[in-house]
């Protein structure tokens, strides 16, 4: 017998003592593997951020933005590998955000950053700080967040407890950064008297330079005493209130002036900055909900922990929350409760078990199908296979350093139904062989092997090179998608060696006898044969039938691609994910106070506690929540001031609620919108994105001439905006403007005074900010104790106040800042935004309605934007790939998810173009024939008459994932194509006609076929109810049902025609 590759492969291990060894060892590095990768729910995507923050005290943002950040983002734009340069220049200061390339090497990038800026500090201009470098990345994102709550404590004892907390967690290993929210830190306050110090002659500065100088220790040296070294130190540190208290400041009078003279010292909590408060929801748990009269809202400080990078985050939480656990009742008191109101870390072990689970599931099922046709025995031989292909792939994961989470177990799962394939067609057909009886069993199996094995070896190949393409998808879904068609190809590379080596190991042994047993198998006798050879005769005998036949396919085909106009199936990059948290971000007009907007997030989090699937929430006000990886990108976690306030929603588990976040999300955005209209504030409900984050939903970047032209150019969008049925959350980068004094020196009477104008702005600056004139030295405190110098509340409640400081001249005498200055009102200047080197207004939102993809929204406001008038009578300009390359006439550019939308289906564009490529250039090398390629290929779109009615009926986007289905078809598709053609060619060479070679090839093809699709279909049925993995479900169901039936027929019928006439031809020739 000639044996071919796969023959001779069978013929090696079939009957070696080695087969069973590479099965035990196979099993246990998955085993191995599955222990030691970390577990995290998403994927890592690794963006290189960098931001760099720059300060020209008093400057305008226009002055900012010209001397400051122009040249800065000029230098960072030379480095390689740098994709965006966004910046923001406010008032004093320049915030300039460097992204790079997906992918990149955080340090490296880091580290151009540095040579760039220490090669170019000499074109700092005069005035600015030193620019601070911070990297920003997913490592960044906290996977746990401990919440300290007491009805009977305040925030200033909660906030000592957290510290110590903190300080105990800190220390536990692969805990990275630790950070605590809200609360009131321990504060030695001076509270000056503007009275007292004008009664003893002395001003703030000089208050603060006296505290400064003696709350110091020096080391002076050493001298030699009794042949010993003796170290001296002078001075000494302040450690508690009564010293700073007893502190002597100056002389007045020919006495000593004491601090206690000029001012209360408190020593206590800080000056309120910020509120955090905790509620208990109506799904809360038991012991934590509010009692009958009790205050809803809690008093509550935040401690969040974030990894190092690369380690397990199920492991790092666990073992935080049992440290907390073992604390509890010596550092923790009994009235203290510690609420964890977000673990990534569980909700990573829980994705990764769940995906584990269902991963058994679909073996278990593909098995079972299996079974069904080939008996138990058959069926145990493929089930051996999956578990040891899987094994090996989960190994090559941990290798290349890739981490348990969704999307390489989905791989995996996808993958389930399709390696089974090549087990099944040789363990089908070693059935078969046996059955058949006409050689030993040995031979009748390595001749099965062989019979079957080099087309497996060729449609394998197939597989693979439809989905291997993906992994080159670019931009911020890269990453993201590329475990899937990694794990997938490394699976199927697997399936088709195990295929070779291990089935016909166990078929030998675990089918031999059953396949004998029975009655000698007899094609035409089969009952496959009969209904095939009923159907198909009529079609390849009558040619008019066989056009009536396509035509019907073709009414099949257009009809399914009318959907997508229709809009009975729409596009969007990934569906919502049903997360159990939602944040409420508010914004209030600037210059709004700190307690009207805790007033605003109070009465939005009083409705939001009426949600029955509420678990608890905590309000933010005047800081940021824990910041998540789509705040990250958004720079959330920046967020500080009395206009600002975050709500964070945990909802109760998905498991014990109906209604998936995203509806939970549209049910409450009515309620909490109106409630902000009733206090002018401006309230987004964020969702956590199933992707990579963006700016927002919807976003429309504004370009023109001149601030004013994009300023009326974006306003008329924003109304745009918010008039369009379906958008939602509106908002634009323009601030509201807030009132500003400007306590302006006149400097002639300030030199006649012998003030000088750098001492009247501090004294202001130290009178109504405050001044940190030193720490208090006790080592008992987790936290720094600062003291702070400042005017009471009281005394800086006006501009009169202020004027009515005294600072001290040249000469000693105290002089009143009314004397001095002049008070001019205005409003405070607006932040100017740039992006790769342009100025930009963004106006951003969201979509939520009857279509949720930003596309239809688009589309819409497209028609409405074309009809803003510009001076000239000409049209706004819309860029939907890169920005308007002239700054000359008003444009605009669309981003957000529809520019990473756009990225994704463009690059799954090209990889099915890559996959249509080689794969024809595979079936031409196999055989060499240019138009059979081209036959078998037929049966790529008629994967889209199960695809997109499969949508539409369940009611699904049509998504990046239902893309990736459609693809990975194609390989599925074009692989029975060449089992079937491949029969076909066998049996002609045995000597059969054209027709009875075709018909043969169908029925002998018929089950390993059905089985494969089957097994497809099963395989797919667990992740039906993923909400971001459905789309690849119903792809794969959908498209292996209808294309599978219509391959049977289509394939060999255009086989058969092709042939006939090229047998024709030839005769005609002759």
């Amino acid at each position: 017998m000639n044996l071919g590759p796969a023959g001779r492969l069978g013929r090696f291990f079939i009957d070696s003592k080695l087969t069973p060894l590479l099965v035990v060892s196979s099993l246990a590095l998955g085993a191995v593997a599955v222990s030691l990768t970390p577990r995290e729910e998403e994927p890592q995507i690794v963006v290189p951020v960098v931001d760099l923050f720059v300060g020209l005290p008093g400057a305008s943002p226009e002055e900012v933005e010209a001397r400051g950040t122009i040249p800065l983002e000029k230098r960072m734009w030379e480095i390689p590998g740098v994709e965006y340069v966004y910046s923001a220049s406010m008032p004093g200061m320049s915030l300039v955000t460097v992204r790079f390339r997906v992918g990149d090497n955080e340090v490296d990038s880091l580290v151009k950053v540095f040579e760039k800026l220490t090669s170019g500090l000499e074109r700092l201009q005069e005035g600015f700080t030193m620019p601070l470098a911070k990297l920003r990345g997913i490592d960044d994102v906290p996977v746990l967040a401990l919440t300290l709550w007491g009805r009977n404590t305040d925030g200033f004892a909660l906030r000592r407890l957290a510290a110590e907390l903190e300080r105990e967690v800190s220390r536990l290993d692969e805990v990275s950064e630790t950070r605590l929210i809200g609360g009131r830190r321990r504060e030695m306050r001076v509270l000056l008297s503007s009275q007292r110090m004008a009664a003893y002659g002395v001003d703030p500065a000089a208050v603060a330079g006296a505290l400064a100088a003696q709350n110091s220790s020096i080391p002076a040296g050493t001298f030699a005493s009794a042949d010993r070294e003796i170290r001296v130190e002078t001075g000494a540190f302040l450690q508690d209130a009564g010293e700073v208290r007893d502190l002597v400041i100056g002389v007045h009078g020919g006495r000593p002036v004491y601090l206690r003279d000029v001012a209360e010292v408190v020593d206590g909590p800080d000056e309120v900055r910020d509120y955090v408060f905790f509620a208990a929801g109506p799904a809360a748990p038991g012991g934590i909900v509010a009692g009958p009269g009790d205050d809803v809202l809690a008093p509550a400080v935040t401690l969040s922990v974030a990894k190092r990078k690369g380690s397990d985050a199920s492991r790092v939480v666990d073992e935080v929350v049992a440290k907390v656990e073992s604390l509890k009742g010596h550092l923790l008191p009994p009235d203290v409760h510690v609420t964890v109101t977000r673990n990534y870390g569980e909700t990573a072990g829980e994705k990764a078990g769940e995906l584990l689970t269902h991963l058994i599931v679909a073996i278990v099922s593909v098995t079972v199908v299996v079974a069904l046709f080939l008996g138990w025995r058959g069926g145990l031989v493929v089930f051996v296979s999956v578990p040891i292909t899987f094994a090996l792939t989960l190994f090559v994961y941990y290798i290349f350093g890739y981490t348990l989470n969704r999307v390489t177990l989905f791989a995996l799962i996808f993958v389930t139904g399709i390696v089974v394939d090549d087990s099944i067609i040789v363990v089908e057909n070693i059935v078969r062989h046996l059955s058949m009886r006409r050689r030993p069993p040995l031979q009748a199996a390595l001749e099965a092997v062989n019979e079957v094995g080099n087309p497996t070896i060729l449609a394998t190949l197939t597989v693979i090179a439809a989905v291997l393409p993906m992994a080159f998808v670019r931009g911020l879904m890269g990453p993201y998608m590329r475990p899937m068609p990694v794990g997938a190809s490394l699976a199927m590379t697997f399936s088709l060696f195990i295929a070779l080596i291990v089935a016909p190991w166990f078929a030998y042994r675990l089918v031999r006898g059953e396949a004998h047993g029975g009655e000698e198998y007899d094609l035409g006798k089969t009952l496959t044969y009969r209904a095939y050879r009923g159907f198909m005769a009529p079609l390849m005998r009558n040619s008019s039938l066989a056009a009536l036949f396509f035509a019907g396919v073709v009414v099949l085909l257009l009809g399914s691609m009318a959907l997508f106009p229709l809009k009975l199936v729409t596009v969007k990059m990934l569906p919502f994910d049903n997360k159990s948290e939602l944040q409420v971000v508010i914004d209030m007009p600037e210059g709004t106070t700190l307690e009207t907007t805790a007033h605003v997030a109070r009465d939005i989090a009083a409705y939001m506690l009426t949600v029955p699937e509420v678990r608890d929430l905590e309000l933010y006000a005047g800081t940021a929540a824990p910041v998540n990886f789509n705040g990250l990108l958004r720079h959330y976690d920046l967020r500080q001031g009395g206009h600002v306030a975050d709500l964070q929603v945990n909802l109760v588990h998905k498991t014990h609620r109906l209604d998936q976040s995203h509806d939970l999300a549209l049910r409450v955005r009515g309620p909490v919108q109106e409630i902000a209209s009733r206090y002018g504030a401006a309230v987004k409900v964020v969702e956590i994105p199933p992707g990579p984050p963006v700016l927002a939903t919807l976003v429309a970047e504004v370009y023109g001439p001149s601030e004013a032209a994009r300023l009326e150019l974006a306003g008329r969008i924003r109304e745009i905006f918010q008039s369009t049925d379906g958008v939602v959350d509106v908002d634009w980068s323009v601030e509201a403007r807030q009132p500003k004094r400007i306590l302006k020196v006149d400097r002639e009477k300030a030199a006649l005074h012998g003030v000088a104008a750098a001492a009247a702005g501090r004294t202001l600056h130290l009178a109504l900010q405050g001044e940190v004139a030193g720490i208090l030295r006790d080592p008992r405190e987790a936290e720094t104790v600062s003291i702070r110098l400042q005017l009471p509340l009281a005394e800086r409640s006006s501009v009169d106040d202020l004027a009515g400081v005294k600072v001290a001249s040249a000469g000693g005498t105290l002089v009143p800042l009314a004397e001095l200055v002049q008070v001019e009102h205005t409003t405070e200047e607006i932040s100017r935004h740039r992006k790769n080197l342009r100025p930009v207004i963004y106006v951003t939102g969201d979509v939520a309605g009857t279509e949720e993809s930003p596309v239809y929204a688009i589309l819409k406001m497209a028609r409405d934007i074309d009809e803003i008038p510009l001076p000239g009578g000409a049209a706004v300009e819309q860029f939907y790939r890169d920005q308007p390359w002239s700054e000359e006439r008003p444009a605009m550019k669309w981003d957000g998810e529809w520019h990473v939308t756009y990225e994704v289906f463009r690059d799954l564009g090209i990889a099915f173009g890559l996959v249509l490529i080689l794969i024809y250039m595979l079936i031409i090398g196999w055989f060499r024939s240019f138009s059979v390629p081209l036959v078998m290929m037929i049966a790529i779109p008629l994967a889209l008459v199960g695809v997109l009615p499969g949508h539409w009926l369940f009611g699904a986007f049509f998504t990046a994932t239902s893309m990736i289905g459609f693809i990975a078809l194609a390989g599925i598709m074009v692989r029975n194509s060449v089992l079937l053609i491949d029969f076909v060619n066998l049996a002609r060479e045995e000597g059969k006609s054209l027709d009875e070679a075709v018909l043969a090839a169908g029925a002998v093809r018929f089950r390993p076929i059905l089985l494969t699709a089957g097994t497809v279909v099963v395989g797919a049925v667990v992740i039906l109810f993923d909400p971001i993995f459905q789309g690849l479900a119903i792809s794969l169901m959908g498209g292996a049902i209808a294309s599978t039936v219509l391959t049977l027929v289509v394939v060999p019928l255009v086989h058969f025609m092709v042939e006939r006439r090229h047998e024709t031809g030839r005769g005609g020739s002759a």
